[in-house]
């Protein structure tokens, strides 16, 4: 997969979490900060990216520098998804599903987020297991990164699209 140049994109940024970590030393507590970040053009290109920081601000700069390096496109049909697809990472699974148009993004926090920068406006999503953010984050670009659109499908096998529809 080639790299994305995330200078010539118009990219939205969200947070998606952010998490406090406490480390006790001799002298107290030392907090440190995550930063769960998607970034997207709203046109099938999207990216995460994790930042850690010992200030909030910096965590999540870091994270969309991060969200930056890893930019990939999906394929879309209009404003929804080709196909059904099922996304897995460590025990995050995460089930996506086309919607007609009119039905908006039907999904929890962290799948919300990833689809709404990638610019899908109309998915059916459920985070299934796990309901670590990271973890659901990282199984719904997995089933984005699955989507295949008729004419790749046609052209993988050699026949036409007419063919495959059938």
């Amino acid at each position: 997969m080639e790299r994305i140049d995330a200078s010539v994109l118009e990219l939205e940024e969200k947070v998606v979490a952010i998490n406090r970590v406490a480390k006790t030393v001799k002298g107290g507590r030392i907090f440190k900060f995550a930063a769960l970040v998607v970034v997207g053009d709203g046109n099938g290109t999207v990216g995460f990216g994790l930042g850690k920081a010992s200030e909030v601000p910096d965590a999540i700069r870091k994270g969309i520098d991060d969200a930056k390096k890893n930019l990939f496109k999906i394929s879309l049909r209009g404003t929804t998804i080709p196909h059904e697809s099922i996304g897995v990472f460590g025990a995050g699974k995460v089930l996506l599903k086309p919607a007609a148009p009119g039905t908006g993004v039907v999904a929890g926090g962290p799948v919300r987020a990833v689809v709404e920068v990638a610019g899908i406006s109309d998915i059916r999503a459920k985070a299934l297991r796990s309901n670590n953010p990271c973890n659901v984050v990282r199984a719904t670009m997995d089933g984005l990164r699955q989507l295949r659109t008729v004419e790749e499908v046609a052209k993988v096998r050699g026949k036409t699209v007419a063919e495959i529809i059938g």
